[in-house]
């Protein structure tokens, strides 16, 4: 009875995924009605901001210290996050909804690949089979656009996808040498926040009003709610449900689209769609395989 209880709150912590997915939306819809006021590096600063402020509350009420012994891994992760989290912010801008998540949701392909490939293993046969899968829906996805100027956009979500990937096989290695949750977020919060203001000041600066600083609360708001569900899945759900759950956000995202913005995406761009989620699952699957087999060994 023990056991099952167990098993029951794992698989309802697990649901805890689908409001970080929900959150993510509204922080993608925030950045998409965002774009009528202020550039992609303005939306990244304060989406950074704000989540640099709540943790440094956290931080200051529980007392904890932030002397790190791993300055080059921090840089690497946070010169990468902001990388990942500019592109992404600035194909939400310039693709559907729908469109910029998808390509950002690639990472779980990169992450199993670049993983095989530092382990120096022949890829399994399922992880192959993903990543073929995965690049052909993003041909799919992309394919009503290859003879536009939104094809550039789409590699630029692409490419978001990719370095989303080394920023979390970034945030794994921190994690195996014990570094907190809680400092990772906050030294690539505060890189992000210099990196974005010092663009932003060099290049452009929009003046907050009433609506514009309203949704940018928002935005930032949503996107530490959003953490917040998504560290609560990873800490008390189980992992191969919460990773594939995380793939909501696409389905929250498409409707998001097609409410508020009349995305209606073509048959095959559909079918790109739910490639790609598929190679995302079968990649987190290949993952968890090939972790088993290491630790029987």
């Amino acid at each position: 009875m023990f056991a099952i209880s167990l098993n029951l709150r794992a698989n309802a912590a697990s649901l805890w995924m689908l409001v970080a997915g929900l959150m993510f939306t509204c922080m993608g819809i925030c950045v998409k009605l965002g774009a009528s006021y202020f550039t992609p590096a303005e939306l990244v600063f304060y989406r950074s901001f704000v989540g640099l402020l709540v943790v440094w509350l956290i931080i200051r009420i529980r007392g904890y210290n932030l002397a790190t012994p791993f300055r080059r891994q921090h840089l690497q992760r946070s010169i990468s996050g902001f990388a990942a989290l500019a592109m992404y912010f600035y194909t939400i801008t310039a693709l559907p909804l729908a469109t910029a998540v998808t390509l950002n949701y690639t990472s779980s392909v990169f992450i199993a690949l670049f993983s095989t490939l530092m382990s120096r293993r022949w890829p399994a046969w399922q992880l192959i089979f993903a990543v073929m899968l995965g690049f052909g829906g993003v041909i799919a996805l992309l394919n009503p656009t290859l003879h536009s100027d939104q094809l550039g956009h789409g590699l630029v979500g692409l490419a978001s996808g990719v370095l989303a990937a080394v920023a979390m096989l970034n945030v794994r290695s921190l994690g195996r040498l014990g570094e907190p949750e809680w400092r990772v977020v906050f030294y690539s919060s505060l890189a992000s926040t210099v990196a974005a203001g010092g663009w932003m000041l060099l290049h452009h600066f929009s003046p907050l009003r009433w609506e514009s600083g309203l949704l940018m609360l928002a935005m930032g708001a949503a996107a530490t709610l959003a953490q917040l569900a998504l560290t609560r899945a990873y800490g008390q759900g189980r992992t191969l449900v919460v990773a594939s759950l995380a793939y909501s956000t696409v389905a929250f995202a498409s409707l998001a689209g097609v409410v508020l913005w009349g995305d209606w995406l073509s048959p095959l761009s559909w079918l790109g769609v739910v490639a790609i989620v598929l190679s995302g699952v079968i990649s987190i699957q290949s993952q968890a395989v090939l972790s088993c087999g290491a630790n029987a060994r």
